[in-house]
């Protein structure tokens, strides 16, 4: 068969996907763009053209500016606080203990529950009447009353992030832990014999192996992170006082609960190009990282 032929018919085949994709994906795209320049409600009016005023009321304003700082927050501790748990975890099942086996398998448990789960059961432990974070902080005289953590704007962030943690650490300990089994042995047992130390043997040995693996993890992680939005309003609703509203919980609460149809799909395609450029970073980062393994 000619060249010519195989290629009319690899398009052919992928026809219907590329269909599907237009109907699913870029219609819907092409008629927010197009809401975006407009002052269309949610219900009523289809609007009238207001050009980049939407971009501008949005970009400007003090709650996008809150939230957006409220979200890079919590994806950076989050994010960084995953990647040292799941490398330590990683090292941790890498060495042969009895019940290794066990303890892996268990340790797939919080990042195989669905979110909306995970975050029912974290407000159960942060109740402040019967949560077993309270109950376990008194018994232990580290506090003297039942604190509302989810309800103080100083800590709801930081009990938001802990859960967070707890459900997507795992994912960067499975990683690691696939990129440890290809450090060769003979590599760090002669590491050992020429008397390096842990962290050298680290350093030196196994961190090169463990790179490429960890950038894709931490990239994937931190776009995830940017976007949340389940485990938060299951937890908060953005709250107390917007203190934990993410970008993803201000284009819901700016399309649906205030029925701003026109400025939710410019914030929307804000949050959108936001991501993109998170994208290309990890696109680039990878490529970078694999270049250099090469």
């Amino acid at each position: 068969m000619s060249g010519t032929w195989m290629t009319t018919r690899a398009w052919l085949l992928m026809l219907p996907l590329l269909v599907i994709m237009v109907a699913v994906i870029g219609w819907p795209l092409v008629d927010t763009v197009r809401l975006s320049f407009t002052d269309a409600q949610l219900v009523g009016t289809a609007g009238n053209y207001v050009g980049f005023d939407n971009y501008t009321k949005m970009l400007t304003s003090s709650n996008f500016t809150r939230t957006l700082s409220t979200t890079t927050w919590f994806a950076v501790i989050s994010v960084a606080a995953e990647m040292v748990l799941g490398v330590l975890a990683a090292l941790l099942l890498n060495q042969e203990f009895r019940g290794r086996a066990v303890l892996r398998g268990l340790m797939i448990l919080p990042w195989a529950l669905p979110t909306v789960v995970n975050a029912t059961l974290w407000r159960l432990i942060y109740n402040p009447e019967y949560g077993a974070l309270n109950a376990a902080l008194t018994q232990l005289h580290l506090i003297d009353d039942y604190r509302s953590w989810l309800g103080e704007p100083g800590t709801a962030l930081a009990a938001l992030i802990v859960a967070d943690c707890w459900k997507n650490f795992p994912l960067v300990a499975l990683i690691a832990l696939a990129a440890l089994q290809a450090v060769p042995r003979d590599i760090t047992a002669a590491a050992l014999v020429d008397g390096a130390g842990p962290f050298n043997r680290f350093r030196f040995v196994i961190l090169p192996y463990l790179a490429g693996p960890l950038m894709v993890a931490l990239v994937l992680r931190t776009i995830e992170a940017f976007k949340v939005f389940d485990i938060i309003w299951v937890m908060t609703r953005g709250g107390p006082a917007n203190s934990t509203r993410s970008l993803s919980i201000l284009v819901y609460q700016e399309a649906f609960s205030f029925q701003r149809a026109g400025s939710g799909a410019s914030l929307a395609l804000i949050v959108t190009l936001l991501v993109t450029v998170l994208a290309v970073a990890y696109a680039t980062l990878v490529k970078k990282t694999a270049g250099s393994a090469a």
